[in-house]
């Protein structure tokens, strides 16, 4: 725990153009009540200017808020991390202005892959691939009208049948549409979010074995040797030469501190 200690307070960079912002759900016994509870373990990781996956920290808390978000962000800030460019986020409520009071610069984009799940979620097995089609054309439309017109035909041809589907991407649209003020380089990175995912598939492979964890040092431990592995097994975003360089250009004051 010394070392993961060591690891929780260590000084960050002091500008990350893309953190992700990702929370999972993990079994522990509480202290208090003695039951198993199903608790929200807080990861951030961002990419440095020179593309590398680093993960900046891990926090254990009883339920997924905004509140604890903004706790997280401080933290990070007392640690030396001074600019966000993109923070890469899912739709929990809240969440964009907790970032932004600690960072009021940070463009804060909504999780495209989140998104798309939770909307295929709502839809039959056998309609999923039509309808997983039909959004492609709103996430991969050249500007913010185009992507806003594919929204309007979507729900023209799924609405009746879906009906929850376009409204939910309309309630996330501000944090939608940063995404397509950014280059292909840029955005392929945001969208495909593969850095968050393979770190989380790391910790719940890991996680899942256990069943349920005795207490919160325990769970915080096995999640820190997880991160560990996942991070000896390469750190380097692909393709990163042509996204830094878009970086340089759009944040030229931010990005080269």
């Amino acid at each position: 725990m010394e070392e993961v200690s060591d690891w929780q307070n260590r000084a960050l960079e002091p500008v990350y153009p893309i953190v992700f912002l990702d929370a999972l759900r993990v079994k522990i016994r509480d202290a208090e009540s003695r039951q198993v509870k199903n608790k929200a373990v807080y990861v951030a990781l961002g990419v440095t200017p020179d593309g590398e996956r680093e993960v900046q920290g891990l926090w254990i808390a009883a339920n997924e808020g905004a509140k604890f978000w903004l706790s997280i962000m401080n933290n990070l800030k007392n640690r030396g991390l001074e600019d966000i460019l993109i923070a890469v986020v899912d739709g929990l409520k809240g969440f964009p202005d907790a970032i932004n009071a600690a960072y009021p610069d940070t463009t804060v984009q909504t999780c495209i892959v989140h998104l798309v799940r939770h909307s295929l979620n709502f839809c039959g097995w056998k309609d999923r691939k039509e309808v997983a089609k039909s959004l492609r054309r709103i996430y991969q439309a050249v500007n913010d009208e185009a992507a806003a017109k594919a929204l309007d035909d979507f729900e023209a041809e799924w609405g009746k049948k879906y009906p929850s589907i376009a409204p939910s991407w309309r309630r996330a649209w501000q944090e939608v549409i940063p995404f397509f003020a950014f280059p292909p380089a840029v955005r392929k990175i945001i969208y495909t979010t593969n850095a968050i995912e393979s770190l989380n598939r790391v910790i719940r492979k890991t996680t899942k074995t256990r069943g349920s964890f005795p207490t919160d040092e325990a769970a915080t431990k096995l999640i820190y040797l997880a991160i560990r592995n996942f991070e000896k097994a390469g750190r380097c975003v692909r393709e990163w030469v042509a996204a830094r360089n878009q970086f340089a250009i759009l944040y030229p004051e931010r990005f080269n501190k």
